[in-house]
C-alpha cells in the first residue's frame, strides 16, 4: 500500500515529521517497507531560455543559452543543445545539469558534444522526469515561474512516498483515510472529517437495476447503489490527481477513470463507471451463465462460469462484479453520460473469481478482504461530487437496491485480558479510550464491558482481537522482556504424550529401514470412499485440484500413490511411512493422529532386492502380511504400550485382503490399528500394482500410561539361575487362534513363565477332520532356586490344563 505524505495530510492534521510518521506506522502494526523521499528530483531547477539559435549542422536541433539562476554555473548562462520542437527564446522549463540522474530515460548526464557543439545539460520533458508519458516537447512553465528555484518543489514532485506492508487482516487500512484514522488514534495528530457532499440531484434515475439471485445467493451482492450523471466532459484529470496516482504507480487514463482509482486508494472504496450510452436497457446483477464471455478492460477475453457474479445489460455481460469492468462500456473522451456504481460483494466469491480467472486488481484486493458496507452510499456521493467538480454535468437521484443495513458485532470484553495475554498493565480507562479512538463503541461499567465493532473492521471477531488493538496503540515496545523463571526442581515433561509417541513412532519406523514421506491431506473422492471416507462434510469447498477434493480418512492412499510413483521411475522396492493426521468427520475429535506405512516389492526388514541367499533363484522374498504386522507391533511397543495387553484378531477393514490382514486391539473396545496386504480390487481402483502390504496405528487411541511415583528407573535385577525352555504341541480346532494358546500357556505361572512363542503349525489327516497342531516354546526363568523335576512336572500340568480349558486343545501324542 503506497501513499504520499501530502495525501496523508489531507486526512491527518499533524506536526510530525516524515521520520516520526514512519516510526509510528511501524509501531502500530503498519510496517513501513520503503520511503522514497524524492531526493532524485533535487538536482532539477527552473531555468529560462535567454536565446534559441539554429544548430549550424542539424536542421532539427537548436543551441540554447539558458539562465539557471545565481546558484547555477556561478550565475553564468549555459549552452545546451536541444531537439525539442517547442524550444524557443523566453521558454521557462526544468534544467538538468551534468552529473544529474534523469529517471525517465535512466541516464546520468555528462558534458558532451552534439554535432560538434558542446552541451552542458538538458532541458527536460515530462516523460524524462517520470511525470507523464508526454514526450512531445520540453516542459513549458508559466513566465512567472521563479528561475533558479527547485523545480521539484514548484511542481509538487518533492512529495515523499511511503509504502507499508499491509497484512491481510487490515482491510480498513487499504485506504489512506483509514491509515490516517489509525495514526490519529495513536495520538500523532487529529483526523480531518470532510463535510458531506452537498450537490443537488435532479431527476429520477432512468436506468433500472435488478439483483437477480435466489434466496441462498443474496449474499453474493448484499447491496448496489447506482447514479446517472449527464453532460460530463471527460478529459484529462487535474494535475494534482495525476501526480498522486503516478506517485503510487498508477497510470492516469482520463478524468472519470482516475476518479474511481483515486477513491479506491483515498477511501478504500472501489468504484466503477459505465458509459451510459453503451448500456442497453437496465442493469442486472446475477450469476454468469456457463460459457459467457467478456472482453475486459485489460483487453483480454475471459470465459465465465456459474460461480462468477456479473453486471449485465440486455445484450450481455458488461462487468465482472467487484473484479474488473468490460471494455465495451468503458469511458473514453466521447463519454457524455456516465453511470456510477458503488456495490458490495461477497469476499469469498471475489477471491475465487479472481483466482480462477487470473485477474489481480486493486478492486479485487479490497473486496476479497472486506470493505466498509456503511460507506457504500457515502462513497457514491463522494464520487459523484468529484465527477461534478472535475467533469461537470447534472446528477440524477441515486438508486440503492438490496442493502439492509449493517448490524455490528458485539463482544464481551474483560479488561483483564490485556494483562493476561500481553503482560501490559493498561488501566480500564486507557483501554476504553483507545478502543473509542479507534471507532469502537464501549458500553457498560465494571471489569467486563460490551464493545461494538465498527463497520470497517470485519477482521475483529473476539476479545483477543480487541486486546491486539489496545496493545498496538498502547505500544508493543512497552512490553518488557522477562527471563524465564528458574526451575527449582526437575521440570515436568514439556512435550505431550501424543507428541512423544509421534516422535517415537517416527524413530522406530526409520530404524526399520523405512523412509518418511509427507503426502497431501487431500485426496480424490474415489480414493476417500475406498478407504472408508467420502463424508460430504469433509469435502473441500474450494479444492486446489479436482483430485484433491476430500480430506483424507487414511494415510494409505497417499502412501500407495507415492509407492506407485517410485515404481514408475524404477524404484519398485520401497518402504514408506508417515505420521500425520487423518479425518473421520468435521468435528475436532474426528481428527486422528496416525502412524502408517507401506512396503512394496521386496522391501522387507532384512533388506530389499535380489540376494544369492534368498533361495535357489536369488529372487528377493516379497513383502507380506507378517512384515506389516511386525512394523505395526514395533510402533506400538515404541510408544510404550504394554505388549502383554495387546491382542490380534484376524481380519480388517474392507481395503485389506480378508484372509491376510489383522486388527490390533487392547481389550474389547480399543482398536489400536490394522495391518495386512491390500485387497486386489482396491489396488486395481488406484491403478497400483505389485506386492504391497501396509498398516495404520492410531497413536491417539493408546491409553495414557500410568503415572509412576518416580521417573528413576528401578535397579536391574538379574536371576542367577539358568533359564529353561520346554516345547508343547497341542491339537486344537482349526478356528482356534494361536494367540489364545499363547495367552493360556503364559498365565499358567506368571512368575516363572517369561515368554511363549509359536514355532510350528501343522494340519493333516492324521490329526482328524478340522484339526491342527500348534507347537509353542515356553521360556521358564526361576528367580529364587533351581527347579527340580517335580517343579517342572507341576508346571507342565498347569500349562496343559490352562490350554485345554481356554481352547479345548489336548496335548499331541
Amino acid at each position: 500500500m503506497k501513499f504520499t505524505l501530502s495525501w496523508l495530510e489531507d486526512h491527518l492534521e499533524t506536526e510530525a515529521s516524515l521520520e516520526e510518521i514512519c516510526e509510528r506506522l511501524t509501531t502500530i502494526g503498519l510496517e513501513v517497507e520503503e520511503v522514497d523521499d524524492k531526493a532524485a528530483y533535487k538536482p532539477f531547477t527552473i531555468a529560462k531560455v535567454i536565446e534559441a539559435k539554429q544548430h549550424p549542422d542539424a536542421d532539427r536541433l537548436r543551441v540554447l543559452t539558458v539562465d539557471g539562476g545565481p546558484a547555477v554555473n556561478g550565475g553564468k548562462p549555459l549552452q545546451i543543445v536541444c531537439g525539442a520542437p517547442n524550444a524557443r527564446t523566453g521558454l521557462v522549463g526544468a534544467l538538468a545539469l551534468p552529473g544529474s540522474y534523469v529517471p525517465g530515460i535512466d541516464v546520468t548526464l555528462a558534458v558532451g558534444k552534439i554535432r560538434g557543439v558542446e552541451s552542458h545539460g538538458m532541458m527536460c520533458s515530462e516523460k524524462e522526469l517520470d511525470m507523464s508519458d508526454n514526450h512531445d516537447g520540453i516542459i513549458d512553465l508559466p513566465e512567472d515561474a521563479p528561475v533558479g528555484a527547485s523545480f521539484a518543489e514548484y511542481a509538487g514532485l518533492d512529495d515523499p512516498v511511503i509504502e507499508i506492508n499491509l497484512t491481510p487482516n487490515r482491510p480498513d487500512c487499504t485506504s489512506i483515510y483509514g491509515i490516517a484514522r489509525d495514526l490519529a488514534a495513536s495520538g500523532l495528530g487529529t483526523l480531518k472529517t470532510k463535510p458531506a457532499p452537498s450537490f443537488a440531484a435532479k431527476g429520477d434515475m432512468p436506468v433500472s437495476l435488478t439483483l437477480d439471485f435466489a434466496d441462498e445467493d443474496k449474499h453474493l451482492c448484499p447491496g448496489f447503489a447506482l447514479r446517472l450523471v449527464r453532460g460530463v466532459k471527460n478529459g484529462p484529470s487535474p494535475k494534482w490527481m495525476q501526480q498522486r496516482l503516478i506517485a503510487i504507480g498508477l497510470r492516469p487514463i482520463n478524468a472519470l477513470v482516475d476518479i474511481t482509482n483515486y477513491m479506491t486508494f483515498d477511501q478504500g472504496r472501489p468504484m466503477h463507471v459505465f458509459d451510459a450510452a453503451k448500456v442497453a436497457g437496465g442493469l442486472t446483477v446475477r450469476r454468469a451463465r456457463a460459457g459467457e464471455k467478456i472482453l475486459a478492460l485489460d483487453e483480454r477475453e475471459y470465459e465465465l462460469n456459474h460461480d462468477n457474479v456479473v453486471i449485465a445489460d440486455d445484450t450481455g455481460v458488461e462487468s465482472i462484479g467487484g473484479v474488473m469492468g468490460g471494455e465495451h462500456s468503458g469511458c473514453d473522451e466521447t463519454t457524455t453520460d456516465v453511470l456510477i456504481e458503488s456495490a458490495l460483494w461477497d469476499p469469498m466469491n471475489i477471491a475465487r473469481t479472481g483466482r480462477d480467472l487470473g485477474i489481480i486488481t486493486d478492486a479485487r484486493y479490497r473486496f476479497e478482504r472486506g470493505v466498509d458496507p456503511e460507506y457504500m452510499v457515502p462513497g457514491l456521493e463522494r464520487t459523484t461530487e468529484l465527477v461534478l467538480e472535475i467533469c461537470g454535468g447534472v446528477a440524477s437521484e441515486k438508486t440503492v437496491t438490496g442493502y439492509e443495513g449493517h448490524t455490528p458485532k458485539v463482544i464481551d470484553y474483560p479488561f483483564s485480558e490485556v494483562k493476561r495475554l500481553t503482560g501490559l498493565a493498561v488501566s480500564p480507562e486507557e483501554s476504553r479510550n483507545i478502543l473509542t479512538r479507534l471507532g469502537f463503541e464501549v458500553e457498560g461499567s465494571g471489569e467486563t464491558v460490551s464493545v461494538s465493532v465498527p463497520s470497517w473492521r470485519p477482521d475483529v471477531e473476539g476479545k483477543a482481537d480487541l486486546v491486539e488493538e489496545v496493545m498496538r496503540i498502547f505500544g508493543v515496545d512497552k512490553i518488557s522482556p522477562e527471563a524465564l523463571p528458574a526451575a527449582g526442581a526437575v521440570n515436568e515433561k514439556i512435550l505431550t504424550t501424543l507428541q512423544i509417541r509421534s516422535r517415537s513412532a517416527r524413530r522406530e519406523l526409520a530404524a526399520r529401514g523405512m523412509m518418511e514421506a509427507v503426502t497431501w491431506s487431500f485426496i480424490s473422492e474415489e480414493a476417500a470412499k475406498l478407504f472408508g471416507g467420502g463424508d460430504p462434510a469433509l469435502k473441500l469447498s474450494n479444492p486446489i485440484a479436482a483430485d484433491m477434493s476430500d480430506m483424507r480418512p487414511s494415510l494409505l492412499p497417499g502412501l500407495l500413490a507415492a509407492a506407485k510413483r517410485n515404481a514408475a521411475i524404477g524404484h519398485g522396492d520401497v518402504a514408506l511411512f508417515e505420521v500425520a493426521a487423518t479425518y473421520e468427520n468435521d468435528k475436532p475429535e474426528g481428527q486422528r493422529r496416525v502412524a502408517g506405512g507401506v512396503r512394496r516389492g521386496t522391501a522387507t526388514l532384512s533388506g530389499a532386492g535380489r540376494m544369492w541367499s534368498n533361495g535357489e533363484t536369488g529372487a528377493g522374498r516379497g513383502v507380506g502380511v507378517f512384515d506389516a504386522k511386525a512394523d505395526a507391533l514395533a510402533v506400538i511397543e515404541a510408544c510404550g504400550v504394554p505388549m502383554s495387553n495387546v491382542q490380534i484378531v484376524a481380519g480388517g477393514p474392507d481395503w485389506y485382503h480378508p484372509g491376510r490382514s489383522g486388527t490390533i486391539r487392547m481389550g474389547p473396545k480399543i482398536v489400536l490399528g490394522y495391518f495386512g496386504e491390500f485387497h486386489p480390487k482396491v489396488l486395481e481402483a488406484l491403478d497400483v500394482s505389485g506386492r504391497l502390504a501396509g498398516f495404520e496405528i492410531f497413536i491417539d487411541a493408546m491409553p495414557e500410561p500410568k503415572k509412576k511415583a518416580t521417573r528413576t528407573k528401578p535397579a536391574l535385577a538379574l536371576s542367577p539361575f539358568q533359564a529353561v525352555t520346554r516345547d508343547f504341541a497341542f491339537v486344537v480346532d482349526r478356528d482356534v487362534e494361536a494367540a489364545a494358546i499363547e495367552r493360556a500357556a503364559a498365565t499358567a505361572d506368571r512368575k516363572l513363565i517369561t515368554g511363549v512363542t509359536v514355532f510350528d503349525v501343522f494340519a493333516g489327516a492324521s490329526l482328524g477332520e478340522g484339526k491342527k497342531s500348534v507347537a509353542v516354546e515356553v521360556s521358564i526363568q526361576p528367580s529364587d532356586r533351581t527347579l527340580t523335576d517335580e517343579d517342572f512336572e507341576t508346571l507342565t500340568k498347569k500349562i496343559v490344563a490352562n490350554v485345554e480349558k481356554a481352547t479345548g486343545g489336548v496335548i499331541r501324542a
